[in-house]
């Protein structure tokens, strides 16, 4: 069975909000990201952060691509989790987005800071987050989180029930089949214009082929590659700076290799895109830690 999320994050989860009577409230600089992206949910922020332009704005601090604190976090983040928390003993996890003035964590839950850097911190970028699509986002969310990632990992488990696989495998496959009917007849999720649904469904998709597709056999692979317009879109947003930069393939290998105790399968050698190829067109090099 694939891993992406090893260790429970701590429940932080102040909110920014819109002026100084707010406590937290967006100002240049004052806030700092913090990510790991070999992290789907790290992975999803930094293409936020990418596509707002907020580089001069949130500064942002990449965290090893491995949790590097014993029972896990990491070290880097370790102040900050005792500064917020008193005599804190869980892991010391990523995302995190932290206030430098007080020196404290604002919050851990990355839905929350996704819509506060939407919401409150503008940038030069896309309106990711629409007057009324709420629903529609929350709804491409649970189709993700659900329909995708959840039964990917159950067709993948060799030491589970056949039938069950073969029930998580459809579920699977009728999710795609959704994904792939409505982008026959538009560009986004939502429609003309990039949202947030487009970026948690094409970090989805990053780990459908870089971590859940090595459970599964050859068979059940080409029969998720067979979704021509679905892979199409997530090669074209692979091409966008913003998308393509932000893969750390190399730290998603590492991070699934690490937590990872399920058995590889055959279609580990079937890929569906070469996400080398837009990774290495672009870079991108906030602070990093050393690790």
């Amino acid at each position: 069975m694939s891993a992406t999320s090893p260790t429970a994050v701590p429940s932080f989860r102040s909110r920014i909000g819109s002026d100084a009577r707010s406590g937290y409230y967006a100002a240049p600089r004052r806030y700092r990201l913090h990510l790991a992206l070999s992290c789907p949910r790290s992975l999803q922020l930094a293409v936020t952060h990418g596509l707002l332009g907020l580089g001069d704005t949130l500064p942002v601090t990449l965290l090893p691509a491995v949790p590097d604190a014993p029972g896990g976090g990491y070290r880097a983040l370790r102040p900050l989790y005792e500064a917020s928390w008193h005599q804190h003993s869980g892991p010391a996890a990523a995302p995190v987005l932290s206030d430098g003035w007080t020196g404290r964590i604002v919050s851990t839950h990355a839905p929350d800071i996704v819509r506060d850097l939407t919401r409150r911190f503008g940038g030069q970028g896309p309106d990711l987050h629409p007057r009324g699509a709420e629903e529609a986002i929350e709804g491409l969310d649970r189709l993700c989180e659900h329909g995708i990632t959840a039964t990917a990992q159950r067709a993948g488990q060799s030491d589970g029930d056949p039938a069950a696989r073969d029930t998580a495998l459809a579920t699977l496959l009728r999710a795609l089949d959704v994904l792939e009917w409505r982008f026959a007849s538009q560009e986004y999720v939502l429609g003309s214009e990039l949202s947030l649904a487009d970026v948690q469904l094409w970090v989805t998709l990053v780990q459908l082929d870089t971590v859940h597709r090595h459970h599964l056999d050859a068979a059940a692979v080409h029969r998720i590659t067979d979704h021509p317009r679905l892979w199409a879109y997530a090669r074209r947003l692979a091409e966008h700076p913003a998308f393509g930069s932000r893969l750390d393939l190399d730290g998603i290998a590492r991070r699934h290799h690490a937590h990872c105790r399920g058995r590889e399968a055959a279609g580990a050698a079937v890929q569906i895109v070469d996400w080398a190829a837009y990774a290495r067109r672009q870079a991108w090099e906030p602070v990093r830690q050393p690790g």
